[in-house]
């Protein structure tokens, strides 16, 4: 049954952390009438056939044909509404992925969205569309930085429909500037030859991969400096602790951490921030003065400390909050590393933080995360 395969397919990409952190990706399948697409805020890791949502591809057809209002918030909500309506009875306890209008476009049964670090080192890169033209010629679709959702949804929709008009065939990959990866076959053994091919060749163009051997993780009840741990507690909630000669040398000064100072993608500010503090405070009076005024000024609380000449912190309500920013940070370093490899880091603009730090389904997918 291919609703087992798809299944199975997530937990192979879900288990492994060189394709899915935390929440992130979502995969599909489809017959004519139905597309059975990842629920919200569950584990590809964890996959069964019960973790996605079937909705009427009728339903789904008929978005296209509405008209939605201008305004960015109203748009998602109104979107949502829809999205919420085109589920099948039986499953409205379940949420679809906010990216359930690009697997039901794609002409593919499966479809599987993954944001590996390697595919990002290209994808939050200075020169990213033009190295994905080197290495993988015409075969694929590059798709410049937007917010995702709907817009992402309509966008996509065009380059499609124009890649096949112009080369008679449906584009297999397509790449997302600041994103991730989208690829699409019809059958899950395909997916898997895809992605192999796609990892193979963008890692022979690897300079330097990033080294995190001597990386070590330690807990919030552990003792980190002269009662700094403890004082960052007292201010913070649940914090988890790294160290490694990777980060040891982004917290050399205030210079060297700039390729890591701000974000990649929605995955990262999601459970890591869209702006770590980084601080030269060497007491936890001073840090908690440095947190203070971060949060006077951004209006919101940091989820990554970094502190020049020890190392990084990561805090959250909970223990599990704080080492999934520490995750996703470490996944920041391993872009921004890769990155050199096509010209140097790229972050996303200012306008598309500012989107997915007020949308609400990237609110929920971070509230679900972290239970």
């Amino acid at each position: 049954m291919s609703l087992e395969a798809l299944a199975e397919i997530s937990r192979y990409y879900g288990k492994n952390p060189d394709y899915v952190l935390a929440g992130g990706g979502n995969t599909s399948w489809k017959d004519g009438e139905t597309l059975y697409v990842k629920a919200s805020g569950t584990s590809l890791a964890e996959a069964v056939p019960d973790s996605f949502v079937k909705m009427d591809r009728k339903a789904l057809a008929m978005i296209w044909e509405k008209k939605y209002p201008e305004s960015s918030d109203e748009r998602e909500s109104a979107v949502l509404t829809d999205l919420m309506a085109a589920r099948k009875a039986g499953e409205e306890k379940k949420r679809p992925s906010v990216e359930t209008l690009l697997h039901d476009i794609l002409p593919f049964a499966f479809v599987v969205h993954l944001h590996p670090a390697l595919v990002n080192g290209l994808t939050c890169s200075q020169q990213g569309e033009k190295m994905a033209e080197e290495i993988f010629g015409k075969e694929v679709i590059w798709i410049a930085s937007v917010n995702p959702g709907y817009v992402l949804s309509k966008i996509v929709k065009t380059a499609i429909d124009e890649y096949k008009s112009k080369n008679g065939k449906a584009a297999a990959v397509i790449f997302l500037q600041n994103h991730g990866v989208f690829v699409g076959d019809n059958s899950a053994e395909g997916i898997k030859k895809i992605y192999d091919e796609i990892m193979k060749k963008i890692g022979a163009r690897i300079k330097r991969s990033p080294d995190f051997s001597d990386e070590k993780i330690l807990s919030a009840n552990s003792q980190i400096g002269p009662q700094i741990s403890d004082g960052i507690k007292t201010f913070a909630g649940s914090t988890a602790f790294m160290q490694s000669g990777e980060v040891a040398a982004l917290v050399k000064d205030r210079a060297s951490f700039a390729p890591v100072s701000s974000a990649f993608t929605p995955d990262h500010i999601v459970y890591a921030g869209s702006e770590p503090l980084f601080t030269e405070a060497n007491t936890s009076a001073d840090i908690r003065d440095a947190w203070e005024k971060y949060i006077n000024k951004t209006g919101r609380k940091p989820k990554i400390i970094a502190v020049q000449g020890l190392g990084v912190f990561g805090v959250g309500v909970t223990e599990k909050a704080a080492l999934l920013a520490l995750e996703l940070f470490v996944d920041a370093i391993k872009v921004a590393v890769y990155s050199q490899s096509f010209g140097g880091p790229l972050f996303m603009t200012k306008d598309k933080i500012d989107f997915i730090n007020n949308w609400e389904v990237e609110r929920y997918r971070a509230n679900v995360s972290v239970k």
